[in-house]
């Protein structure tokens, strides 16, 4: 075997135990799994935010409840004053129209009531979407800080690697140098 043909052995030997270290670095890194510190934090925090999702979505169901009650004594009224308009055309007694009228009384003390109702489940439904407007914001915080975690971790790790790797490099050079 001649002078370059040894050297070039080398050189290939030289390769070959370079890319066998990168890949033990590259297995050993990829086993290095990042671990967010406040993960159940944020798990928390995002089931935090579903409860309040569940919580809107009660919310906006009973507005949605209330409002159909109140659209039905409205109907129910509608009706009852079509019936009283009706009964003073035709000959009805002052009894019966006496007791259509303090049903109209009834129902709008009802309607009232029930309109009452309605505000309180509007401002039910504001303040569900305010606390659940809240929950997303502290969720979205806590999974920003995770993410420049992670890449902080990633960058670190790639550090590292490339640190070793230029160790390795520098050693075999002086091997090839020396040799």
């Amino acid at each position: 075997m001649g002078i370059f043909e040894a050297k070039d052995e080398r050189e290939n030997q030289l390769r070959r135990s370079l890319r066998a270290a990168a890949r033990a670095i590259w297995r050993r890194l990829r086993r290095m799994r990042y671990r967010y510190p406040f993960q159940k934090l944020l798990d928390l925090k995002t089931n935090e935010k579903e409860q309040a999702e569940w919580n809107l979505s009660d919310a906006i169901g009973q507005l949605q409840q209330e409002e159909l009650s109140l659209s039905a004594l409205t109907e129910e009224r509608s009706r009852v004053a079509e019936q009283l308009g009706l009964a003073s055309a035709r000959m009805t007694t002052i009894s019966e129209i006496q007791l259509l009228e303090l049903y109209l009384q009834r129902l709008d003390r009802q309607m009232q009531a029930k309109a009452k109702d309605v505000e309180k489940a509007k401002a039910n439904v504001a303040d569900k979407r305010q606390v659940l407007s809240g929950k997303m914001m502290e969720e979205k915080v806590w999974t920003k800080a995770k993410e420049k975690a992670q890449i902080q971790f990633t960058a670190t790790l790639l550090k590292k690697e490339q640190e070793e790797l230029d160790e390795i490099a520098l050693t075999r050079r002086i091997q090839t140098i020396m040799n």
